[in-house]
């Protein structure tokens, strides 16, 4: 400390200058290690790959799949239920997420799935799962697709599941409920389930495999009604008469429109398998279009389905010791997010590895139309999908990481890489919906409404714009050299500026949650040239240094999504600690002994291998019902944050 009398100066001592260069060592060698791993991880073919984890209806779902398509497979049963009895909790339940409270829903599947896989209802695993079910409310308070996956074995009435007509997909992409309003996840689930809900296919069970010890009373097996809100007049009651309506007209056997809606349906559903047989790639698209398919008279060889059960079972994938259903895969995502690692690590960008990254992610840029069109049919392709192979579904976020990759590495100035640039570009910022922010797949996503009918007990039937996203495509525009003087630009601040949290913090849709959020919109306003001492900065990042964790690192628990008073709060992970970091060092904050403490966090909880633990999900599917843990999440994140402080403080070559 030195100065003149009333005025204060804080100043580095000579030990604390010893003990950062210390830590820029420390942090050097990590990321020595951390690098190492990723190219000994790194596919021959140039991609990185993990496994996606997500609950255990994953692994149900997948048992019930094979029974309703009659393949007989005790060896995939068998070790469907090895997961399901691993995942288990004390109380008997299955959770969303480690350590989450048990979900109703979940544990049901779960219990039926054992059931079908052999197990019997004395065994102690079905005694306290059936204790836990019965306590909640029974079959009777089931969610939706829970009671959609058991009518067709006969375990729960028809009657009591809404309505979801056929008649739909005839619906114009102008008129308020359709299709395309929908997010693309729900589109590629609604429009198999249209079908199958048409047609009900009834899959017998013998009696010891049926649920009806999980009715609580024969009046709740009779009536299990979905529940109607206290005031007289809300969204959610005008729906469930509107439902109750559309079921009484289903009942007249005048149809009309009912074979060109067959058709309709089936030929989307054929126009809309990918190359590799799957759907949308994600799990509850690709399940549903196979058993639509199967259930509508394709037979079990038709081309279509033989190629969607291939897909279906390609998500199958060896997880600590079980085999495990994966809802989705992420190569493309961890392959620009592990190079993005590797080129803030300070890796020369003509290094094999990264060569091998960049290749391969221009040789999977998607060159077709997509449902995207359907509202922007000017809008040329140029994206970049999630997974192997989802060409309808290229993703915003996955884009503008890839093409921040691809920038800096020397593909850039080829031929194939100006291309890839150039179209993912006019493709990504095109994205854009007018109020200023980026959804993850369509524009003007909006329709909140369709959050509200009883079908969409998961509040997920939307994809609209969001601060994570913004933030992103925000520091993908600097990249590229925009300004603030962009009109995109200038709109999509102020939506970060309208949607920021009264605290300083910005939600986090795709990743766990305000941390996350705070870390994609302080790294965009950085980019593209913000004043990083303006007060809503500030107060953004006084939000991260508060909430930082007496060990050093960040957490923040799922269950903020419910209860946003726990934000920012939890155990300290890898990941969150890297986030925080990266929004704390954008806002130049690399020198400050609060960024110190992180570093040392990460530094000390790195593992011999040169990776990380990390048990807590990170991901996010949908808020407040669906998550995910990307077991990369826990390695390329920390790297990029050793990476960026190295070279803010001390003078890395990134």
């Amino acid at each position: 400390m030195s100065g003149t009398e009333g005025q204060l100066v804080l100043a580095t001592s000579a030990p604390e200058a010893e003990a950062g260069q210390g830590l820029v060592a420390r942090a050097a060698e990590a990321i020595r290690r951390a690098s190492e791993w990723l190219y000994a991880t790194q596919h021959p073919r140039g991609y990185w790959h993990a496994p996606l984890e997500a609950n255990a209806t994953m692994e149900a779902e997948f048992v019930f799949f094979n029974r309703m398509l009659g393949r007989d497979k005790p060896e995939l049963d068998r070790q469907m239920a090895e997961r399901l009895l691993a995942t288990q909790q004390a109380d008997g339940s299955w959770a969303n997420y480690h350590g989450g409270p048990g979900v109703l829903s979940v544990t049901i599947e779960a219990y039926f799935a054992l059931k079908l896989a052999g197990h019997a209802t004395e065994e102690p695993a079905l005694v306290r799962a059936r204790e836990f079910i019965l306590a909640q409310g029974g079959l009777a308070q089931a969610g939706v697709f829970t009671r959609i996956w058991l009518a067709y074995f006969g375990q729960f009435p028809w009657s009591r599941i809404p309505a979801m007509p056929v008649e739909l997909n005839l619906l114009p992409a102008w008129f308020p409920i359709n299709i395309y309003a929908m997010s693309s996840w729900a589109r590629g689930t609604v429009v198999p389930l249209t079908l199958l809900m048409m047609h009900r296919p009834l899959i017998r069970v013998t009696p010891a495999e049926g649920l009806a010890e999980l009715w609580r009373d024969e009046a709740d097996a009779r009536d299990p009604l979905f529940t109607r809100s206290r005031e007289l007049v809300t969204t959610r009651n005008f729906f469930l008469a509107l439902d109750a309506v559309v079921k009484w007209v289903g009942r007249s056997p005048w149809k009309p429109f009912r074979r060109r809606a067959i058709a309709r349906a089936i030929d989307w559903v054929l126009r809309h398998q990918d190359s590799n047989g799957q759907w949308g790639g994600i799990q509850p698209a690709m399940l549903n279009s196979v058993l639509a398919l199967h259930a509508v008279g394709f037979a079990i060889d038709h081309p279509a389905v033989a190629r969607g059960i291939q897909g279906v079972e390609d998500f199958l994938v060896q997880c600590e010791g079980t085999l495990m259903y994966q809802p989705c895969v992420s190569p493309n995502w961890d392959t620009g997010l592990a190079a993005r690692a590797l080129l803030d690590a300070g890796v020369d960008p003509t290094h094999p590895s990264l060569a091998k990254a960049g290749e391969w992610l221009v040789a999977n840029q998607i060159f077709r139309p997509g449902d995207f069109n359907v509202l922007n049919p000017t809008l040329e392709p140029g994206g970049w999908a999630f997974e192997f192979a989802n060409d309808w579904y290229p993703d915003v976020d996955d884009s503008a990481v890839i093409l921040m990759v691809l920038q800096d590495l020397p593909i850039a100035r080829t031929p194939a890489g100006k291309r890839a640039i150039m179209h993912g570009l006019n493709w990504t910022l095109g994205m854009q919906s007018r109020n200023g922010g980026w959804g993850a797949f369509d524009t003007e996503n909006t329709a909140e409404f369709l959050n509200r009918i009883p079908f969409a007990d998961m509040e997920a039937m939307i994809d609209p714009p969001t601060e994570d996203l913004t933030g992103r495509l925000l520091h993908c525009m600097g990249t590229f050299g925009y300004g603030l003087d962009y009109g995109r630009v200038a709109r999509a601040v102020a939506f970060l500026k309208r949607t920021q949290r009264a605290d300083g913090s910005w939600w986090g849709r795709w990743g766990v949650n305000f941390v996350y959020g705070t870390w994609c919109a302080l790294a965009g306003l950085k980019a593209i040239g913000e004043d990083m001492q303006a007060p809503y900065v500030r107060r953004a990042v006084q939000w991260l240094e508060a909430h930082q964790n007496a060990d050093g690192g960040w957490g923040e628990t799922i269950a903020s999504y419910d209860d946003e008073r726990l934000a920012g709060k939890g155990p300290s992970t890898p990941s969150q600690t890297a986030w925080a970091l990266m929004g704390l060092i954008a806002a130049g904050e690399a020198n400050g002994r609060v960024v110190e403490r992180g570093v040392d966090y990460l530094v000390r909880n790195q593992n011999a291998d040169g990776t990380w633990d990390e048990q807590e999900f990170t991901g996010t599917g949908f808020p407040r019902h669906f998550y995910l843990r990307y077991h990369m999440y826990r390695h390329y994140f920390p790297l990029m944050a050793l990476g960026q402080y190295r070279t803010r403080v001390g003078g890395g070559v990134a």
